[in-house]
């Protein structure tokens, strides 16, 4: 990690108390070899990046938060946590700006009114078995060159949509989102994608319906408080001309610029992602991948009460 910042666990909280973040950051005694979650504060590149991209100074975060908080208060239609590190959250992708980052929670809330049915209720304790038992999506152990964290979907042979449905995956992914956003680290840095399309068939291609495809673009367009700074398509077959037209047509023109297809050769792929930095798997100089979603499930179950804190904020009733 950046500076000499020290990784630690998240300290499992099983009783019916909620969790801060401050909470999340009491190390635990529990190690996870495989993962684990930086929480320790922003080190002094971050800071320094924070201020040169996102506008974030001393002043204007008390000046961003003070607005926001009036924004929320005279509008009065949303229901959520009114605490600095809590608001923090829409401002850094927002820029700072007070009335963006209240657009950015309104769209969420009403994002999660429309899809309730998907993410309501998403807690990695009732989902165990989508974490334990598919390896679909995972995060690397490894930070990239410009410490952003690196999420690895699986979308070809790996995922068997009669064993994790699109909205169960939707629903993983929605968690593991939720979980980045613990590490102040990756909300001033970012996050980026690797979708990887190996083995495509016809069984994947049928599970990604138009309705999938709007869902998961519109979250991470519109929804998501997370910097995306990338997503990269590789190993894609032919087959993957069927797919791509459905989600086409929802890309819209910030993301277009960031997204990049690479198909099998990875040297394109190591034009954005330093090779130093990448498992064997991407054509990287780290070991092949030898851990899944299942090896670091147990951070996500440390988590249990802060996702469910974050489920209970949204548009009021």
């Amino acid at each position: 990690m950046v500076g000499n910042a020290k990784s630690t666990m998240l300290k499992a909280n099983m009783s019916s108390k909620r969790l801060s973040l401050d909470d999340c950051r009491k190390p635990s005694m529990k190690m996870i070899n495989a993962f684990s979650l930086d929480t320790s504060p922003l080190s002094a590149d971050a800071c320094a990046l924070a201020e040169r991209e996102i506008r974030e100074t001393p002043e204007q975060v008390q000046k961003s938060l003070a607005e926001l908080r009036e924004l929320l208060k005279e509008k009065n239609t949303m229901s959520y946590k009114d605490t600095d590190e809590y608001l923090m959250i829409f401002l850094r992708p927002t820029h700072f700006y007070a009335q963006s980052a209240y657009d950015l929670m309104k769209r969420l809330a009403t994002f999660k009114d429309k899809h309730e049915k998907i993410v309501a209720n998403a807690l990695p304790r009732e989902s165990k078995k989508l974490f334990t038992e598919n390896s679909i999506v995972n995060v690397l152990v490894d930070r990239d060159q410009k410490n952003r964290r690196v999420l690895i979907l699986s979308m070809g042979s790996a995922w068997d949509p009669k064993k994790l449905s699109s909205e169960e995956f939707f629903r993983v992914l929605y968690m593991v989102q939720i979980a980045s956003l613990v590490e102040e680290e990756t909300q001033v840095r970012g996050a980026v994608i690797i979708i990887d399309f190996h083995g495509l068939s016809t069984k994947q291609v049928m599970a990604m319906s138009p309705s999938f495809a709007m869902t998961l673009l519109l979250y991470i367009q519109e929804a998501m408080p997370l910097r995306m700074k990338e997503v990269h398509i590789v190993r894609q077959p032919f087959l993957f001309n069927m797919v791509w037209p459905m989600f086409k047509q929802f890309v819209g023109d910030k993301l277009k610029k960031r997204l990049f297809f690479h198909g099998t050769k990875m040297s394109s792929l190591h034009k954005h992602l330093d090779v130093n930095m990448l498992p064997e798997d991407y054509g990287g100089k780290k070991p092949k991948l030898n851990y899944s979603s299942a090896d670091w499930y147990p951070v996500m179950h440390d988590l249990q009460s802060y996702i469910a804190d974050w489920n209970s904020y949204g548009l009021k009733k």
